[in-house]
């Protein structure tokens, strides 16, 4: 999980930097929230739809991520109010052709789609929607992609206080906490400038 969440925050961190970097380049404060529709490019049509498909598919996965600690607190609240109920405390044995057998808990599974459907249908609803997201994402980026990743690490490794590594990381941490601070500043002037205009 460790890898794979470096690889997916590398490549992730990667691609918004180039769409910020290359938006501002192109349109300084007018870029749009939409890059690929936001100046008029609408054709062709399947390329703005498959560009939609892979965004939507990238945050659902990013989401299941990063909702993991409210995804644990409530089926670990369901499993010890409930700890007969088959439908939520039972692990079922799947083995499909050509991939690996696998676990599957029908509560968890019914309760996660619903859970990512209902919230993404709820922010959808949202007006400024990219000032929302843009918002929430400044607030969750860095406690949850920086600070505790790095708060875990010291602990997990019983890095001691003041010595070389430590200060490197927090130092990390402090900047890209510097970082995550502009861009909530940032979300919130474009979150009024969109509400008072």
């Amino acid at each position: 999980m460790r890898k794979a969440s470096t690889i997916a925050i590398a490549v992730t961190t990667f691609f918004y930097l180039c769409c910020g970097g290359f938006g501002y380049a192109a349109f300084g404060e007018d870029t749009p929230g939409n890059l690929l529709t936001g100046f008029g490019f609408y054709e062709p049509y399947w390329l703005i739809d498959f560009a939609n498909a892979c965004i939507v598919l990238h945050l659902v996965g990013g989401y299941q991520v990063y909702t993991q600690p409210v995804f644990a607190t409530v089926e670990k609240w369901f499993a010890e109010r409930y700890p007969d109920n088959i439908f939520i405390n039972r692990n079922f044995s799947l083995k499909l052709p050509l991939l690996p057998a696998f676990k599957l808990n029908l509560f968890r599974m019914c309760f996660r789609t619903i859970y990512v459907m209902s919230t993404t249908a709820i922010s959808m609803i949202f007006p400024y929607f990219n000032q929302v997201i843009g918002l929430l994402g400044a607030l969750n980026f860095w406690p949850l992609t920086i600070y505790f990743p790095v708060e875990m690490y010291c602990r997990q490794r019983n890095i001691e206080a003041w010595t070389i590594k430590w200060i490197m990381l927090q130092a990390f941490s402090i900047g890209v906490f510097f970082l995550a601070a502009f861009g909530l500043v940032g979300c919130v002037e474009g979150l009024i400038s969109a509400k008072l205009s």
